[in-house]
């Protein structure tokens, strides 16, 4: 299957970016100036092609194992931790996940350690005290730009940032970061490209230089791209820990049962897998309300499906797969949302992805309550299709499918 893997990663990035900033603090778009930043470092020490795609794409993920820490160390109770602690006493445990996790990632060439020795000191003072001579050029690169994005902690580039960021990189020069990886740094972004990296064309001059293109990938490399972003998200909150990935097995399995080919039900795989992706948006203080969600909460909650929306529509060729994953809230009736489509604006895979997000929804246990059997969900999905929010043959066969 051909995917726009790059823009897809960008786009999905966004979503890294706002769980990173609700965790840590860290200005938004931290991971596409991390990228930008590491690229343009790279090229000056003569790094191209492929290997250029690698980095760009290790820089967007650098962080991608953050939720997982949180959720596995700290059950996701930020009280029990401080941002210093995450970004200095434990930064070796993200990396042990996010260098796994990254086995999932189609990578075009040897990036072995890149993610585990990106918190890396030069001088050995670091998670894993390695020296600079033992990392990867690619995780030097990293941790400069990812420390110095952190330590700016700013939108915001002006002429007093600009100093202090130069102080900084002077000042740790040989001990926090490799001598080559500053020099270079300093001598690609002078004072006038340092303050572009606030500017709004950020990701158009990142795709510049690492362009997009369509690669084609074998079912099993694009289930595990999808898979990767699904822990992502559903680490984010202890509540729906394996849901992305449930809706996921799911669809595929009914769109499977239903007679669909094999393209259509790896495409229903993804769509299941990044369905919730937009919940990246949504602070855990909604997401993880024991109780019942104001208006105003619930006006937010629903936010998250035409985050989702959005956050697909980044990627080239991937209208279908963002439709059947943005729309599994909507109704037959049109009383759903994000957008209030009625029966006649539903496909066929639109309504399977809302039933099997309601089956997955009732049937998983979650921290404040028990699966429910096949039985008893089916019979709550029944008395929607009554009240004319979901369809009633997909219904149908989710009864026969799942028995």
């Amino acid at each position: 299957m051909e995917l726009d893997i790059i823009g897809l990663l960008g786009a999905c990035s966004y979503a890294l970016d706002c769980v990173e900033a609700e965790l840590t603090h860290v200005a938004t778009k931290h991971g596409k100036r991390v990228a930008y930043m590491s690229v343009c470092t790279a090229q000056k020490m003569g790094i191209t092609g492929d290997a250029l795609q690698d980095l760009a794409a290790c820089s967007l993920l650098h962080d991608n194992a953050l939720t997982q820490y949180i959720h596995e160390e700290f059950h996701n109770d930020l009280t029990k931790n401080n941002t210093e602690n995450i970004t200095s006493k434990q930064l070796g445990i993200h990396c042990i996940y996010g260098e796994e996790n990254l086995k999932m990632y189609p990578f075009l060439t040897d990036v072995k350690n890149v993610i585990l020795y990106h918190h890396e000191n030069a001088d050995g003072s670091g998670p894993f005290g390695k020296t600079w001579e033992e990392i990867p050029l690619f995780a030097r690169i990293i941790h400069l730009c990812d420390i110095l994005d952190a330590f700016c902690r700013t939108p915001v580039f002006d002429d007093a940032v600009w100093q202090r960021a130069k102080d900084y990189l002077l000042k740790n020069k040989g001990t926090k970061f490799d001598t080559a990886c500053v020099d270079a740094f300093l001598e690609v972004f002078g004072q006038e490209h340092f303050l572009s990296l606030g500017d709004a064309d950020l990701e158009e001059r990142l795709w510049n230089i690492v362009p997009r293109k369509k690669r084609d990938l074998s079912d099993e490399m694009c289930k595990n791209f999808a898979n990767l972003f699904a822990k992502i998200i559903d680490y984010k909150s202890e509540f729906t820990s394996r849901h992305s990935l449930g809706v996921a097995e799911n669809a595929a399995r009914l769109s499977r049962y239903l007679g669909d080919d094999e393209e259509t039900v790896l495409k229903m795989y993804l769509a299941g897998a990044l369905h919730d992706i937009g919940k990246a948006a949504i602070g855990n203080d909604i997401l993880e309300k024991p109780g019942r969600l104001t208006d105003e909460e619930f006006s937010k909650m629903k936010n998250h499906a035409g985050y989702t929306y959005l956050i697909l529509s980044q990627a080239e060729g991937m209208e279908d797969i963002r439709d059947w994953a943005a729309l599994h809230h909507e109704k037959l009736d049109g009383t759903g949302y994000p957008f209030g489509k009625t029966a006649d604006e539903l496909n066929r895979q639109e309504r399977i992805m809302a039933c099997i997000d309601i089956y997955q929804a009732l049937t998983e246990s979650r921290p404040y309550k028990s699966g429910m059997t096949h039985e008893a969900a089916c019979e709550i999905l029944e008395n929607m299709v009554q009240k004319g929010w979901i369809d009633g043959e997909i219904t149908e066969q989710i009864k026969k499918c799942f028995a």
